[in-house]
């Protein structure tokens, strides 16, 4: 029996740019995760999960399971991520042995919320893969592969750095300059070392589901005909995870503090904000504390200074049907 693991993530600095040729710092959130269990069997077999049936109580559990999951459970992830590891390997002629295998996956990463609950089951689905057949993938390359099982085989709006933190862990700075990517496929990625990191939290809502393919497809489109105000906003998101590579080093949480609200101002003037993702954001800093989000929305990340406002963070969110957690990076 083989098992795999991927965890959530959370954008720190520089979303939504790394799917622009940006900048962006994240870190892996070992609270929540995917995991994959793998046996060779007679026939290849990807076992079902609750979120995949199509059996509904009624009408309004189907509308409501369609706003959390999507119309989709985590079935085509799992068929796109073999898919791809299959199309590479053929592609660097390394053959695969005559066996096959049974794969079922288990989640516990809140599903819309910017957490990065698809890309982890795919990740955590290559893994296995490659623990099975013997195969190593390098680690720089992973992160690629895995995006385009999404964005080639599913049509989903995504960025490299969810999958990149989730490859690497931990904390890491990435850069998607374009001149990188399109010269090896890949960007530079510079783990940095979780310890020198603030007291972060992370707040999330479930009932602020939403797919973030639709929530940023319309940047891309300004962005693919060159709108300035949209190519320059993303520039300096992009600024702000470069410029706080350095911070983090030097452990500057006031400028770090900063940095986190700047990310989400500067976000703010090209995406819409929903009100309840606004409220949430307003609370945090209410409380003191900085306060971005971690992916495309319904997930708040942020520096708090003590255990006083994070216990304020605690009532206030919660106030709001928003559960706040410290994140376990290590």
């Amino acid at each position: 029996m083989i098992e795999t693991r991927a965890y959530a993530r959370a954008g720190l600095l520089g979303n939504p740019s790394d799917g622009y040729y940006g900048k962006t710092i994240s870190i892996s959130v070992r609270n929540f995760g995917a995991s994959i269990t793998l046996h060779e069997s007679p026939e290849l077999q990807i076992e079902p999960q609750t979120q995949d049936s199509n059996v509904f109580k009624n009408i309004f559990h189907l509308r409501d399971t369609i706003s959390t999951l999507g119309y989709h459970g985590g079935i085509p992830l799992v068929k796109a991520a073999i898919k791809k590891f299959l199309e590479y390997c053929e592609t660097e002629k390394i053959k695969l042995s005559n066996q096959n295998f049974t794969i079922r996956y288990r989640t516990t990463i809140p599903r819309q919320v910017g957490l990065a609950g698809s890309s982890a089951i795919v990740v955590a689905t290559m893994r296995a893969l490659m623990q099975f057949y013997k195969v190593e993938i390098p680690l720089p390359i992973l992160p690629t592969l895995a995006l385009k099982a999404e964005v080639e085989e599913l049509g989903i709006t995504a960025g490299l750095q969810d999958r990149v933190i989730q490859c690497y862990e931990g904390c890491v700075y990435m850069d998607f300059s374009r001149d990188l990517i399109e010269k090896q496929g890949y960007g530079y990625y510079e783990p940095i070392d979780p310890r020198l990191l603030p007291k972060l939290y992370i707040a999330y809502k479930t009932d602020l589901s939403k797919v973030s393919g639709k929530v940023l497809n319309n940047i891309r489109q300004r962005w693919e005909q060159g709108d300035a105000h949209v190519v320059g906003t993303l520039q300096k998101i992009a600024g702000v995870a470069e410029e706080g590579r350095s911070i983090v080093k030097e452990q500057n949480y006031d400028r770090l503090n900063e940095l986190v609200n700047q990310n989400l101002d500067h976000r703010a003037e090209i995406m819409t904000i929903t009100d309840r993702n606004r409220a949430m954001i307003e609370t945090a800093r209410n409380c003191g504390a900085s306060a971005s989000f971690t992916g495309s929305g319904g997930s708040i990340i942020g520096i708090y200074r003590d255990e006083e406002m994070l216990n304020r963070l605690f009532v206030e969110l919660k106030k709001q049907n928003a559960r706040v957690i410290k994140p376990f990076i290590v």
